[in-house]
């Protein structure tokens, strides 16, 4: 399968993606916990259907020393007993801010609430911010058709 845009031979996406890559470093060095961070970027690509970042995400897990179980189960975070509180206020936020148009409310109260107990201001920050990168950069990869499977860990860094 070949995408339909190849976004590293545009100079139009060289130039805003430069951007938006250096975001996401920014992310990753944020005070917000690496592993909530993957976690978060998998569930959200997975909502989605976004399968290169589905690919990326697993595999930067796993070499970042993700379990297996603990990957497989993202998807079904609400009835795996495998994650920490923290962790599932962190998935259930991503959820709703991904889900806004199935939401129509976007993120409840009771659920900022929640993850406001287990992260301070700018670790939340760092959750919203990721939750929409995530959001763009899944589109920007299902729009164009971006193959999966052959990403390495580390290959963006």
């Amino acid at each position: 399968m070949d995408a339909r845009l190849n976004y590293f031979a545009s100079p139009t996406a060289g130039k805003v993606l430069k951007y938006f890559m250096s975001a996401g470093k920014a992310l990753k060095d944020s005070p917000l916990p690496a592993v909530t961070q993957e976690l978060v970027a998998l569930r959200v690509s997975q909502i989605n259907g976004c399968a290169a970042c589905i690919d990326m995400h697993t595999k930067e897990a796993a070499a970042a020393g993700e379990t297996a179980v603990r990957l497989n189960l993202v998807a079904a975070w609400r009835e795996a007993t495998v994650f920490t509180e923290a962790e599932r206020a962190a998935l259930e936020l991503a959820e709703e801010g991904t889900r806004v148009a199935d939401a129509a409310r976007g993120v409840s109260d009771e659920v900022w609430a929640c993850a406001a107990k287990y992260y301070d201001e700018e670790q939340l920050t760092a959750l919203v911010i990721l939750v929409s990168f995530m959001n763009l950069a899944n589109r920007l990869n299902i729009i164009t058709q971006q193959p999966a499977g052959n990403y390495e860990a580390g290959q963006f860094h």
